[in-house]
């Protein structure tokens, strides 16, 4: 609980069997959550008999991608406030206050891993892959007049419940690409929202994204091509209304 508001948190879960129970414990002991919804999204490791032998809600997902995970936690949970991270030791549970902090003036507070000195050591975050988000992030922006973003692909958020009611029905994007699609309806809907930043430090198994430079630079290229074709859409409805 933060200020009266229930807290929730949502894990998209695959393959986290060697983290989630310890993630789960993480963000319970901050004293701050109500309520953990861990989505299984098709795990074939113990990632499921870890999460039920948690106090954390199991939910199965069987539409295959972090997006289609995602869009049903959010769905499932139950609190006024809704915080999205991985599970996967990459973000640190002692910033889930800030994010809270920041929800008392704004209805939406994204983290930003591309801050240096909250980079741990070992991290997946090398000087390509920083710059990368950095620029795709500033052309999202840019291109729907928001405010000043630096990372176009960072997990932990949080949402107002009120402010999710307005999006959610909008979504579109099951797969990895689901973070811009994310920002991208916040600022078409003009919901006020802030980017601060988070530790971001060595990931606990293999990453499915961005482990790889190929297939980072793949999912760069996919995110461009989805935020161009999203802002030809947006500016259309802006001329015809």
């Amino acid at each position: 609980m933060y200020q009266g508001k229930k807290v929730s948190v949502v894990f998209p879960v695959y393959n986290e069997e060697k983290n989630i129970r310890k993630a789960i414990e993480e963000f319970f002991a901050t004293g701050l959550v109500d309520e953990i919804v861990a989505v299984d999204n098709n795990s074939k490791d113990g990632s499921s008999t870890e999460i039920k032998a948690s106090k954390a809600t199991y939910v199965f997902e069987t539409r295959q991608g972090y997006g289609a995970a995602l869009q049903r936690g959010m769905r499932e949970a139950t609190g006024d406030l809704i915080v999205t991270v991985e599970p996967d030791g990459t973000f640190s549970a002692r910033d889930l206050e800030k994010l809270l902090i920041y929800s008392l003036d704004f209805p939406v507070v994204i983290g930003t891993r591309t801050a240096r000195s909250l980079v741990g050591a070992g991290a997946n975050m090398g000087w390509l892959l920083r710059m990368g988000n950095i620029v795709v992030a500033k052309l999202l922006g840019c291109l729907f007049r928001g405010t000043t973003l630096t990372d176009v692909g960072c997990t932990f958020k949080l949402i107002h419940r009120d402010a999710l009611l307005k999006i959610q029905d909008k979504f579109t994007v099951a797969g990895s690409h689901f973070s811009p699609e994310f920002m991208i309806r916040v600022l078409s809907a003009g919901i006020p929202m802030v980017e601060i930043p988070v530790h971001y430090g060595e990931r606990i198994g293999e990453s499915k994204i961005t482990g790889k430079l190929d297939k980072a630079a793949k999912l760069g290229f996919r995110m461009i091509r989805f935020i161009i074709q999203e802002w030809f859409v947006w500016k259309t409805k802006k001329t015809q209304s």
